[in-house]
């Protein structure tokens, strides 16, 4: 899953961003609604943090200009105020759900897991394409009864692919939904986690559910 914060307090944004990659999540941050906007707008993120309280456009004009531009990404909104006002205009800007500070961090990850869970398409809450099985909860995945052990990227690479089976994915989506800006060198990380995943989830049990499809990307098999 790959997250924006937007978020103007360093320290905070820090504090998030760090607990989602511990968590094996890829996050960025953007400092204030308007960076937010061509970040999203450019990156297809699976869910947006947003805070209320921004320098220069507010969290809830952020939120409208994001619906506006044709941005879906679930947003979770951030405030410090707890007012049933606010929440409504957070509600009623585009906002699918809203956390008052302080916060659990725990209860931002679920939240944000239920978030990604929703929408027009089918969500389950354990992924799954044949008898592979992964569970985004509690980081975890099975073959059949059997379960595997995976790092925190190959975790994230496989829950991109486990969200969109039978798609075929370009290496540029797999690298917008797994790794985020600060990464630097793109040239094969692709190839080699692929590779990673296959040693791991497929050739051990006689499969081949990860399909190379030439000149275009990979596709997991459904």
């Amino acid at each position: 899953m790959r997250v924006l914060i937007v978020e103007d307090e360093v320290k905070m944004a820090s504090l998030i961003r760090r607990g989602m990659r511990e968590e094996g999540l890829a996050a960025d941050v953007a400092d204030t609604g308007e960076n937010a906007l061509w970040m999203a707008g450019s990156t297809a993120y699976d869910a947006i943090v947003l805070d209320v309280m921004l320098p220069g456009i507010d969290g809830f004009e952020t939120c409208r200009r994001l619906r506006s531009d044709g941005v879906w990404a679930p947003v979770l909104m951030l405030t410090a105020r707890d007012g049933i006002e606010d929440r409504i205009a957070g509600l009623d800007g585009g906002a699918d759900d809203y956390l008052t500070k302080p916060f659990s961090f725990a209860e931002l990850l679920a939240r944000l897991r239920a978030l990604t869970r929703r929408g027009a398409t089918h969500r389950p809450t354990v992924l799954s394409a044949g008898t592979l099985r992964l569970d985004p909860a509690t980081r975890r995945a099975w073959r059949g009864d059997d379960e595997i052990a995976l790092s925190t990227k190959e975790f994230a690479l496989l829950e991109v692919f486990m969200r969109r089976p039978g798609e075929v994915l370009s290496r540029f989506t797999l690298l917008e939904h797994a790794w985020d800006y600060e990464y630097e060198n793109r040239s094969n990380v692709v190839d080699v986690y692929v590779r990673y995943l296959r040693e791991k989830v497929d050739r051990p049990f006689g499969e081949r559910s990860i399909e190379t499809v030439r000149g275009a990307g990979y596709r997991l098999r459904a």
